[in-house]
């Protein structure tokens, strides 16, 4: 399917994009520059933020002694959010809940009463409802089953997006919340679509240039069977949507969040050049559509135009 798909996003004038995400800073490692694609097109984007990531971590070293982080880092984050929000030129919502935080240890501990991951799915889920009643998006990305990653708040921002994304359009489900709205189109992100991260790293070394993804890729090659992230559902890609012209917005969206990104880790370690040229996409799973279309896709909103 790589081989696929160069052309550029058409007019999106009147169409809505809504994704769902666990914490402030997912959205900008996660479709965000399909999302400013959209934006520059003419469709209205917004992002679901589930927690106010109260409970993460300062990840980046160089923000490791700012005062204001350790004493409110949920202000800080908030912060975040706007700014990288602006930058991507989206609306975004928080829906209240508590950030879960990541368990770690063996055993692992449990989970604080009262956050996002302990909620019972409607009581979850109702915000959403909500939200999309009132912004009535076409299309909704969520994660998949793992949650793109297995932490705890991103299962249960799974399983709040699917059941949202049901029940919005049930005029017997949440009649407070508004008057019903059925969205067309649920895609899974693909952020970590094992193919793309193979891709990288051989364009990379091609390029002279040293892999990231050295260690894990070896590790795969040495046993193919199995996954090059352990975590990722088997979906397969359906639809990748050309953006490379956004990934300078997509960098400077994770920038913004500058608690939690590190601008020499990770999330950086492939030169710009060699991404736009060798995978300049981002990749979805169409889940479910009620409108007809044709795999693989280019385009969210194939079917809806």
């Amino acid at each position: 399917m790589a081989e696929q798909n160069v052309e550029q996003i058409v007019d999106s004038s009147g169409l809505r994009l809504l994704a769902v995400h666990a914490h402030p800073d997912d959205e900008s490692s996660k479709g965000s520059a399909t999302m400013a694609a959209y934006v520059a097109a003419g469709a209205e984007v917004m992002v679901a933020t589930c927690t106010g990531g109260e409970r993460g971590d300062i990840l980046n070293a160089a923000v490791g002694e700012l005062a204001h982080a350790h004493r409110d880092l949920t202000g800080v984050r908030r912060g975040e959010m706007a700014q990288a929000a602006a930058v991507m030129g989206i609306e975004q919502r928080w829906l209240g809940f508590t950030d879960s935080g990541l368990p770690e240890g063996d055993p692992l501990p449990e989970l604080d009463y009262g956050c996002f991951a302990l909620q019972p799915l409607d009581r979850a889920s109702a915000p959403l409802v909500k939200l999309i009643r009132e912004f009535k998006p076409h299309v909704v990305i969520a994660y998949d089953e793992n949650g793109g990653y297995p932490h705890p708040d991103h299962i249960m921002a799974h399983k709040v997006a699917v059941h949202a994304f049901e029940e919005a359009g049930n005029p017997e489900s949440f009649p407070e919340l508004g008057e019903p709205w059925e969205t067309s189109k649920l895609y899974y992100d693909r952020a970590f679509d094992p193919e793309r991260f193979k891709t990288l790293h051989y364009a990379m070394l091609d390029a002279g240039v040293d892999s990231p993804y050295a260690e894990r890729v070896a590790a795969w090659e040495k046993h193919p069977d199995e996954q090059l992230f352990g975590w990722v559902s088997p979906h397969e890609t359906t639809t990748q949507v050309y953006c490379a012209g956004f990934f300078k917005v997509r960098d400077q969206a994770l920038l913004a969040h500058r608690t939690q990104i590190d601008p020499t880790g990770f999330f950086f370690g492939v030169p710009e050049s060699i991404y736009a040229k060798a995978w300049p996409w981002e990749d979805f799973t169409l889940i479910k559509s009620s409108v007809p279309t044709t795999l693989p896709e280019t385009d969210l909103f194939a079917g809806l135009r």
